[in-house]
């Protein structure tokens, strides 16, 4: 499988990870693995905080990969 972003560049890349999200190929250069908190629904994602500064219990960040357009959103989204 090749990187769906550097397709878009007419580049050729593996893929190293899925997109949590949005289910989109990332190679080493387009993915983000951090700790963001688990949501409930599909599309309608409200966070109400995120990474190390989370104080609520039910929220507690995990480690997980999403590509850099997802990522730009969830961090939008805070």
């Amino acid at each position: 499988m090749k990187c769906y972003e550097c397709a878009k560049n007419e580049k050729d890349s593996d893929v190293l990870g899925i997109c949590i999200v949005c289910g989109r190929g990332v190679c080493k250069d387009h993915l983000m693995r951090e700790k963001i908190p688990k949501w409930d629904g599909e599309y309608d994602i409200k966070l109400s905080c995120m990474g190390d500064s989370c104080k609520i219990k039910d929220m507690q960040p995990m480690l997980k990969i999403v590509c850099t357009p997802c990522h730009d959103a969830l961090i939008g989204n805070q």
